[in-house]
């Protein structure tokens, strides 16, 4: 007998009859599979490719691939259908709709860029209940698309990019991807504090990183290694302290853990940082306050579709890590 927990399935309001959908031009050029996932909220995967392999899904009254494209003007047909039921989502309060408001930083008819407050995860799963994308859903109810461009570590703060339309979010990651591969594109620029005085010629380190997995795939370690992934980091000096020192730092790949891990390999690990760092100081930042990795997200730089010129956003640097600055402003080195 399994000891799976029953999971229990109702005909949703929303799915309980046949419906047609028009695809416009925003919507046009993604995949069925992926169009149909991202509109069936609680449907499994597996049951929209069961869906369309049985030819329940149509477009334009005829049987598709999961890897159709759609056109601009197709109709599909979507059949009722059954969801699991789920427990109903996490609400936002009022005093993170707060937040969130005051920490929108640009916005126009396609994008938004919110400086992050530190310890909100960028989307729920994984034991959160509410993370930044699903707050921006509630807060924007008349939003009829909200999705993330990219993502920051749930401890750092700092800018991040929300797509208002699929046009927008389809030029956006094709920036970041042209970045990475040294053809311009978005320019991510992070402040970090760094342990340990930082050599004053290391200005670029080109180091590639590998992704493995730790306790049973519930936890991301990343590593320089010759069989990872091509990662390129800029760096340079904003200021010297004592025992640490400012850096600013220009990812110019986009690996999990980049910035991190760079600064690790150079023997000069991030302060704060749990899980590539000292924990000697670590122990002694928090004493002064330092409940994270001092990573922010200080800049963004990027050109929206039908614009000439890039349009650059600033957010400064959260509370917290402002106040510990003060703090160690007495052991700053001259030049």
């Amino acid at each position: 007998m399994s000891n799976q927990p029953t999971v229990a399935f109702d005909i949703d309001e929303r799915f309980s009859q046949v419906q047609y959908l028009d695809v416009d031009a925003d919507q046009a050029g993604q995949r069925i599979d992926n169009y149909l996932v991202a509109r069936l909220k609680g449907v499994p995967r597996t049951h929209v490719y069961k869906l369309l392999r049985k030819g329940e899904v149509r477009v334009n009254k005829g049987r598709i691939r999961a890897d159709y494209r759609l056109k601009a003007g197709d109709l599909v047909r979507l059949p009722p259908l059954k969801v699991a039921r789920k427990a109903p989502p996490k609400q936002l309060s009022q005093g993170l709709g707060r937040v969130l408001e005051k920490a929108i930083l640009f916005e126009n008819d396609g994008v938004l860029v919110v400086n992050k407050p530190p310890g909100l995860a960028v989307h729920g799963g994984s034991g959160v209940d509410l993370g930044l994308i699903e707050a921006l859903r509630q807060l924007r109810p008349e939003a009829r698309y909200l999705e993330l461009v990219h993502r920051l570590d749930r401890d750092t703060s700092g800018c991040i990019m929300v797509a208002k339309k699929r046009s927008f979010l389809r030029h956006l990651q094709q920036s970041l991807r042209d970045k990475s591969a040294g053809r311009g594109g978005i320019v991510k620029v992070y402040q970090a504090l760094a342990l340990g005085s930082w050599p004053k010629r290391l200005a670029r380190v080109n180091a590639p990183l590998l992704k493995l997995e730790q306790n049973g795939g519930l936890e991301r370690i990343v590593k320089v290694h010759p069989e990872g992934k091509a990662s390129v980091t800029e760096f340079a000096v904003l200021q010297r302290y004592r025992d640490y020192t400012l850096i600013e730092a220009r990812p110019i790949t986009g690996r999990t853990h980049q910035i991190r891990v760079h600064a690790q390999f150079k023997q000069c690990p991030l302060a704060g940082d749990d899980k590539y760092g000292d924990d000697s100081a670590n122990r002694a930042l928090q004493k002064l306050g330092l409940k994270r990795h001092f990573l922010h997200a200080s800049a963004l730089e990027f050109v929206l579709p039908g614009d000439s010129s890039a349009t650059r956003v600033d957010a400064p640097l959260s509370d917290d890590l402002a106040a510990l600055l003060q703090l160690i402003e007495a052991q700053k080195l001259p030049g």
